[in-house]
């Protein structure tokens, strides 16, 4: 049986492992990094390698909440030049430049909302293979909360629930979210009033006339706090039956009152209409001329209209008349 290979052995293999390469080590911050919006930032990165030819660094980032394997490249040196590249290719740079003394910090001007997320310094340094050289920085962009946006929702009568909520478009880190009461009116008991600071919604239950007013949300983060307004109004639908049947009782009773009006001022006025009359003056189809008696009537024969016989002069009355007779 073969016995086990002796101590000589073993060290003279370790020594050929370590004569034929190198471990890369690339240092990083293990917490986490922040800068205000608009503020420039330093990512820091260092290595240790000895740095020959195929030396080669890159620079990468990815957006929160995507694999590695999808991130886009900032900058990379290789063969003595940089070459910046990508949407932030005006604002990335080196601190130091050539990055062949150990130190491959990346400088970040003017950071927006859309710089958060996560910063890979990659060193490669053939043959230099035993580790990935491969370090992450997780980096989050400061902002303050933008103005929220207040809504309602629900049902908002007496014994009824509503929803309150607010919600800022940008803030970073995400903002919390408070709602109080505006003015001396008398705050909802607390078993009524339920709030989630984290999505910013407000529960408001067995609503009463006195739960009408204004409500504001204070959206809040270490940068600054913003705020916006929202009115309630409850309304008693039982009131609101009652006032519409007064409302149709007193028109009805106002209708029966025009009616009677009316009523009465024709009646008045057909009272004073005056009786059809024929005057004294008046003269009628069968009246007879004065001086005339009534036998001296003609009458006409209506089968071929002549006389029956000629006037006599002993059937003519004639009347004097008491006034004098010019010649």
């Amino acid at each position: 049986m073969a016995g086990l290979p002796g101590p000589f052995f073993c060290r003279a293999l370790l020594g050929f492992v370590c004569l034929s390469g190198r471990a890369v080590e690339v240092k990083v911050p293990a917490e986490p990094l922040s800068m205000p919006v608009g503020k420039t930032a330093e990512l820091s990165c260092s290595y240790s390698t000895s740095v020959g030819d195929s030396f080669a660094l890159e620079w990468s980032f990815v957006q929160p909440g995507k694999p590695i394997a999808e991130s886009q490249p900032i900058l990379y040196y290789t063969n003595g030049h940089l070459y910046p590249t990508g949407s932030k290719a005006k604002r990335a740079s080196l601190l130091q430049n050539p990055p062949t003394r150990g130190v491959a910090t990346l400088k970040l001007t003017d950071v927006h909302p859309t710089d958060t997320g996560t910063y890979l310094c990659h060193v490669n340094n053939p043959p230099d293979f035993y580790t990935n050289g491969l370090g992450l920085i997780n980096f989050t962009v400061l902002v303050p909360p933008s103005t929220p946006l207040c809504s309602q929702s629900g049902q908002t009568t007496v014994r009824g629930s509503a929803a309150l909520r607010c919600s800022s478009s940008e803030g970073a880190p995400k903002p919390v979210y408070n709602w109080v009461r505006l003015g001396s009116s008398p705050t909802p008991s607390p078993g009524s009033m339920v709030q989630d600071e984290v999505s910013g919604q407000l529960i408001l239950t067995n609503l009463s006339l006195t739960s009408s007013g204004t409500y504001r949300c204070v959206a809040t983060n270490q940068m600054g706090s913003a705020s916006c307004e929202l009115t309630l109004s409850v309304t008693d639908p039982s009131k609101g039956r009652v006032a519409g049947a007064l409302i149709g009782v007193l028109l009805g009773v106002l209708l029966l009152l025009i009616a009677a009006f009316c009523l009465i001022r024709f009646q008045k006025e057909r009272r004073k209409k005056p009786k059809e009359t024929y005057g004294g003056s008046d003269l009628r189809e069968d009246a007879i001329a004065p001086g005339i008696s009534e036998q001296t009537s003609v009458r006409a024969d209506s089968s071929d209209g002549l006389l029956e016989r000629p006037l006599s002069a002993s059937t003519v009355t004639t009347t004097k008349s008491k006034l004098p007779m010019i010649v």
